[in-house]
């Protein structure tokens, strides 16, 4: 097993506010070529730098926005003022801000969504710098043979962003508190998230490699526990559940000591519904958990009521029991785009 990514708490921050000012282009020149055979020259006054850009670009390799968490002001060089000879002034210096795969870019204003980056080293200019003025010797008409002025800089940009990250992985666990899931991802990845006997043990979402056969793997991404009304911010809420809309796959997660396994079942896919509908058009998969804790005449008993409007596998973290199958199964998945069933709410409303 390979180690993707294990998240402390205290260093996992999905939401970041900063201030973005990006430099001012540089002065053109109005200078006049001068030398002791020509003491009255036409313009050579050389254009202003442009003032440098504040940049995001994606990192594979960084998993959390706390780089930026006590930036609060990211501040880019100005560009250098033109000069004589033409002189064009050198540009501010940029500044690259890494941030990891699935970070959302929006106007803290306006809410709008600038851009995403979703691919490793992909640059996206956040707040672009202000264009350098241009020199003198661009106005010479047939009329003006020596213009006495030239262009300034354009100011910078001051803003105000929001970044968001919402986690790229494969597989997105989705339950109630308890059900297994840090279980699940501990048993078959190298991650080491937080594991106790009561709820909201997971407080931040943990990332592992899982692998597969023939040296193939996959990443499974584990978010703290739904409860009943979540889209609602009951619980940890919907800050958790932006996490899963860019999984491929949901694999819900209900032990098979619970009471009512379609139910909770039918709960978790109904907040998922009245958080995001698109979610429902993902492909989702159940794997009913800590099977070992049953035998196989209660398994009997469960049977005729599971749900069936979903496929499910009985598992168990401890025994390994079925874990390959799971991971046949998520694999197929993954790699047919197996269409989800549908589920009719009106029943339950």
């Amino acid at each position: 097993m390979h180690l993707c990514s294990a998240m402390a708490d205290q260093n996992f921050i999905d939401y970041v506010k900063i201030c973005c000012r990006s430099g001012k282009g540089g002065a053109g020149s109005h200078h006049y070529f001068r030398d002791k055979m020509n003491a009255k020259g036409g313009p050579d006054g050389g254009d202003g730098g442009r003032g440098g850009h504040i940049i995001l670009r994606g990192n594979r390799n960084v998993w959390t926005l706390i780089n930026l968490k006590y930036r609060k002001h990211v501040i880019a060089e100005d560009g250098v003022n033109g000069s004589k000879n033409n002189r064009t002034g050198r540009s501010g210096k940029d500044i690259i801000l890494e941030v990891p795969l699935g970070t959302v870019a929006k106007s803290a204003e306006t809410g709008e969504i600038l851009f995403e980056i979703t691919h490793d080293r992909q640059k996206q200019i956040l707040t672009p710098g202000g264009r350098g003025g241009l020199g003198n010797w661009h106005f010479v008409t047939a009329s003006k043979q020596v213009p006495k002025y030239a262009q300034p800089g354009e100011p910078g940009r001051e803003d105000w962003n929001i970044l968001e990250l919402k986690l790229l992985a494969d597989v997105g666990l989705v339950g109630f508190p308890n059900a297994g899931k840090s279980t699940l991802l501990s048993s078959v990845s190298a991650a080491k998230p937080k594991i106790a006997d009561y709820a909201f043990t997971t407080l931040v979402p943990n990332l592992g490699i899982v692998r597969h056969r023939d040296n193939t793997s996959f990443v499974m991404a584990d978010i703290p526990g739904i409860i009943e009304n979540a889209h609602q911010g009951k619980g940890l809420g919907i800050r958790f559940l932006r996490h899963i809309e860019r999984n491929s796959l949901l694999l819900f997660m209900v032990p098979a000591t619970s009471d009512d396994i379609a139910k909770e079942f039918h709960i978790l896919l109904n907040e998922l519904r009245l958080y995001n509908p698109e979610l429902l058009d993902k492909p989702r998969l159940m794997a009913v958990t800590k099977a070992d804790l049953i035998d196989d005449e209660l398994k009997e008993w469960i049977m005729p009521t599971m749900p069936t409007d979903i496929e499910f596998v009985f598992i168990s973290s401890v025994t390994q029991q079925g874990i390959m199958e799971l991971k046949d199964k998520i694999w197929t998945y993954l790699n047919e785009a197996i269409p989800p069933q549908e589920h009719d709410f009106s029943e339950e409303e």
